[in-house]
Formats: C-alpha cells, sequence, structure tokens
C-alpha cells in the first residue's frame, strides 16, 4: 500500500476503485508484496542453510489463491485439520508437501490423514497408539514444547511454554520416539511452535537452541535419525507505526549458526530444516476496504464503519492492533476518536482512543492495515452481517478471488421442520 497526493492505493489500484467496483467491506491483497516476503526469507534462510524449506500455514489466509501464489513460490502445506489437507490437494499439494500439525485429533482426522499420506505431525504422545489402530505411517513426527514461548500479541496466542495447549512436555520425548520406533517406524521428523509474530531475531536462535538440545538427547539414546527439523513459524510483522520489523536476515543467521553447532555437538547427520510461518509472508500484504456510515457524538465521537468484529475479530478476541487510514484525509489535523463496527456487541467498538483525521465524515473510506493474516479467516456471521469479498491486485489488475456472501449463503443447509411452518 502506498498514499499518493492522499489517495491510498494497493500496488497500482486505488482504494476508490476496489470499493465501486466490490462494495465495502472488502480484503484486499498484494500479490507482489506476498512473493516478494516469501523470497526475502527464503533467500535469508537458504544463503546460511541450503537444505531449507518454507510450509505455509494455510490457516492464516486459506483462500485459494493465496495458496496457490505461496505453492509457485516452493513451499509447502502445514494443514491444521483435514479440510486444509483437502484445500492442499485442490492446489496441488499432497503427500509430504503437506505436514498434518491437528491437535485433539478424532479417530477420524486419523483415518483421513492416513489416507491423504501427508506427514503426521502428532501433538500428543496419546495419539500415537490411536495413529497405530489404523495403519502405520512411514515417517512421523511429534509437536514438542520446549518449554519457553513468546508474542508480540498477547499471552493468549503465545502458543508454546507451560501455559500453551500444545506439543509434547520436554521429558516425554525420548519415549515418544521410542514407542514410535518399537512399532517399525524408521523415519522422524521433530517440530515445535516457537510463539507467534516474534520480531526480536536472537530469540529464534535461542529457542532453536532449546529443539535441537531435546532431539539430540533423543538421538543418543535410541540412536534414530531425524530426516527432519521444523522450528514452527513464529515470525513476526510490526503491527503499530512505532515497531521495528523483524531483521529476517539475522534471525536466519542465527538459527543456522545454532543448527549447525548443535547437530555437531550431538554427531547428527545434517537434517532439513523447515519452518512454517504465514503472517510473515500475508500479513502485511493484506488490507480492509471499508466504509464510513454514521458518526456519533456522545461521550465521544465513534466513528461508525462496516468493518465490525465480525469482519476482523482479532481485536475483540485480544486486542490486536491494526492501523487505521482514511483515504484522502491522511494529511489532516488528527483528533482523539473511536471507531467501531455494526455489530451489536460492545467488544467491537474496537477502537477507543486513536488519533484519526478531524474531517473524516460519512461516506469516506477507511482501510485497516496488516490484515492479511487471521483476518478473512477468522471471520464469521453475526447479527445478519455477512462476510466479505476478497480481491487481489497485481499492478494495475484487480480480481475477484472470493464472493461476497449473500442472505443465500447465511441460510444454506438450515432446515426446518414441516410442523414449525403451520
Amino acid at each position: 500500500m502506498r498514499i499518493e497526493s492522499e489517495r491510498i492505493l494497493f500496488e497500482d489500484v486505488p482504494a476508490t476503485a476496489i470499493a465501486e467496483c466490490y462494495g465495502t467491506p472488502t480484503y484486499v491483497y498484494e500479490e507482489n508484496r506476498i512473493r516478494t516476503n516469501f523470497r526475502r526469507a527464503l533467500a535469508a534462510f537458504r544463503n546460511d542453510y541450503p537444505n531449507f524449506r518454507f510450509f505455509y500455514a494455510v490457516k492464516a489466509c486459506n483462500n485459494p489463491a493465496i495458496a496457490h501464489i505461496l505453492r509457485q513460490e516452493g513451499a509447502g502445506i502445514d494443514a491444521a485439520s483435514v479440510n486444509e489437507i483437502r484445500l492442499a490437494a485442490e492446489i496441488g499439494l499432497g503427500g509430504e508437501d503437506v505436514m498434518f500439525s491437528g491437535n485433539f485429533l478424532s479417530d477420524d482426522d486419523i483415518r483421513q490423514g492416513l489416507q491423504s499420506g501427508v506427514i503426521f505431525n502428532l501433538d500428543d504422545i496419546s495419539l500415537l497408539p490411536r495413529v497405530l489402530a489404523h495403519g502405520r505411517p512411514d515417517l512421523i513426527c511429534f509437536r514438542v514444547n520446549p518449554g519457553y514461548g513468546k508474542s508480540n500479541v498477547g499471552e493468549y496466542v503465545t502458543n508454546a511454554g507451560p501455559k500453551a495447549k500444545f506439543g509434547l512436555h520436554p521429558d516425554q520425548v525420548i519415549e515418544a520416539y521410542r514407542l514410535a520406533r518399537d512399532a517399525g517406524i524408521s523415519r522422524f521428523g521433530a517440530h515445535m511452535m516457537p510463539g507467534s509474530c516474534i520480531t526480536d531475531s536472537e530469540y529464534f536462535g535461542f529457542i532453536t537452541g532449546l529443539l535441537m538440545d531435546i532431539i539430540g538427547k533423543a538421538v543418543r539414546e535410541l540412536g534414530i535419525r531425524f530426516e527432519f527439523i521444523d522450528l514452527g513459524g513464529g515470525l513476526g510483522i510490526p503491527y503499530r507505526p512505532d515497531e521495528s520489523p523483524l531483521d529476517i536476515e539475522a534471525a536466519a543467521s542465527r538459527v543456522a549458526a545454532v543448527f549447525k553447532e548443535k547437530v555437531r555437538e550431538y554427531g547428527l547427520e545434517p537434517p532439513r530444516l523447515m519452518m512454517e510461518p504465514a503472517r510473515y509472508f500475508v500479513g502485511d500484504a493484506g488490507y480492509i476496504v471499508g466504509r464510513v456510515h454514521a458518526i456519533k457524538d456522545g461521550y465521544a465521537r465513534i466513528i461508525g464503519t462496516d468493518v465490525g468484529m465480525n469482519v476482523l475479530a482479532r481485536p475483540a478476541m485480544y486486542g490486536a492492533y491494526h492501523h487505521i487510514y482514511v483515504d484522502g484525509r491522511e494529511g489532516e489535523p488528527r483528533a482523539s476518536m473511536g471507531l467501531c463496527g455494526q455489530v451489536c456487541e460492545n467488544t467491537d467498538y474496537w477502537v477507543r482512543d486513536r488519533p484519526l483525521p478531524m474531517g473524516t465524515t460519512v461516506g469516506d473510506l477507511v482501510v485497516v492495515e496488516n490484515a492479511g493474516a487471521y483476518g478473512y479467516t477468522m471471520s464469521y456471521q453475526y447479527n445478519g452481517r455477512l462476510r466479505p469479498a476478497e480481491v487481489l491486485v497485481n499492478g494495475e489488475r484487480h480480481m475477484l478471488i472470493r464472493e461476497r456472501e449473500t442472505f443465500e449463503d447465511m441460510v444454506r443447509g438450515a432446515h426446518v421442520p414441516d410442523y414449525l411452518r403451520e
């Protein structure tokens, strides 16, 4: 996104053109930003460790067009559910190009995962006998909770450490791989979640060392070989204007140095190094275009827009910050205001006190920044407010990649017994 003469453009497409063609609210993704983000990160890691691959955590933004972009760039898919495995298949990826990282799986999840032939990344030691009851995969991976986690977006999304629901306790790791080895499985990987939206490059080296010490001890005791080590995601982006971005080259360099040091220390045959970010690729490439529909002056001035908590859930869920622009008014003086959506919940009053352009008025377009990750995928229907459209831009071109929901979508699949119609 850029601003020229106070007008907002996505690549070379004005925000006004998006609103005129597709209505509001609409999610907009910049294709070239996604590709640039991916290539920068891949070059950083392969520069220091050539046997490296990214998997894309499709839960962050599951539009097939976005997934296709990252497939073209060489990414595999990290799937959190069977339906995400099916989405990977829709874009032509399967087998060991897909990592199945579900948690608290049902028997049906396990059966379908085995049938798909993807890499099973088990979140708990208790899942192994349940998997073996349905079949024996050639390759097994366990998600390890290294005991530490970090997040720039709040405790609820730390994803690692004592309060997280994910992964094996370090004391369970050797027994988990022993049971897998004794069951006849001969190919192994290891995985962790380091945290969420981390912009401290040094942390990635630290957490890599913790995981490698856990895995190195398992190799020494069990005599097994690890084909890959997956460091999870966590590559962060800055959400607030005063935040510094992640130094991706420094992070990659530190990870590679620690990784190679631990490979030598434990006498490992060098495994493939993998990560499965998403936010770093798509987060700052996505935006929401909304419109101001009303302005209320009461205890405070509140700008009422069609960007509600049903469209962007993160602020209501855990107080996430998203920067807001007003098309055509970014050069104006500012005053402290609130901003809300149209949902009948006070948590939809998701901006309480923010310096916004004083002249903002009904009909103006607002643009919400950094909405490409955990934006549309977390949207939902409530109050009869339906999910928005999604649009991809590339240069001067803009293309609809998901239609706006309609009333028919809201009632599709609903059935009313005949006696209730009497």
